[in-house]
């Protein structure tokens, strides 16, 4: 028997209960999904780099490997959460999305900031004139978070507004 989750229990779509859990929900779905394209592409179709390319061929292959399971194990925890969130009634897709951007933008930044510069396990391209691509990547990713940050922004005005209402 399918247990029935009052408003009260589910807090509608933006509660405080679930706000943090649809956050979390977007942003490990959008971390997982940009870090999953960066690896599909930039590693294994277009072959400018790999995860780690300061030892062998074969050690940047099982590197990339490593984080490809690691882009689909944040990928499906996102999706295990939204769908808890969508069974309890309580998701905000607002949030979500917001968190996605975040997620996604907050990893891509992380891998042009910390990845290809401060450790410099790898570049995003071997080329002459590499300067053009890292601020191509990092401002990118700066709009992502930008438009996420909008996003939820927005989502919580919304979501204080309808509270009001309600009450």
């Amino acid at each position: 028997m399918k247990k029935r989750i009052n408003q009260d229990e589910a807090g509608g779509n933006a509660s405080p209960r679930y706000r943090a859990r649809n956050l979390w929900s977007g942003i490990l779905f959008g971390l997982g999904l940009v870090a999953f394209v960066d690896e599909a592409v930039f590693h294994q179709l277009l072959h400018w780099h790999h995860f780690y390319d300061r030892a062998t061929t074969e050690i940047g292959l099982i590197s990339d490997g490593l984080f490809h399971a690691f882009s689909w194990f944040a990928t499906i925890a996102g999706l295990f959460l939204f769908a808890d969130l969508r069974r309890r009634n309580a998701l905000s897709r607002g949030i979500w999305w917001g968190g996605v951007l975040v997620g996604g933008g907050g990893f891509q930044l992380y891998d042009g900031i910390i990845q290809h510069k401060l450790m410099r396990i790898h570049q995003i391209r071997y080329v002459d004139n590499v300067i053009v691509y890292d601020v191509i990547w990092n401002v990118l990713a700066l709009v992502m978070i930008a438009i996420g940050l909008l996003v939820l922004r927005r989502s919580n005005r919304q979501d204080t507004t309808e509270r009001k209402v309600q009450v």
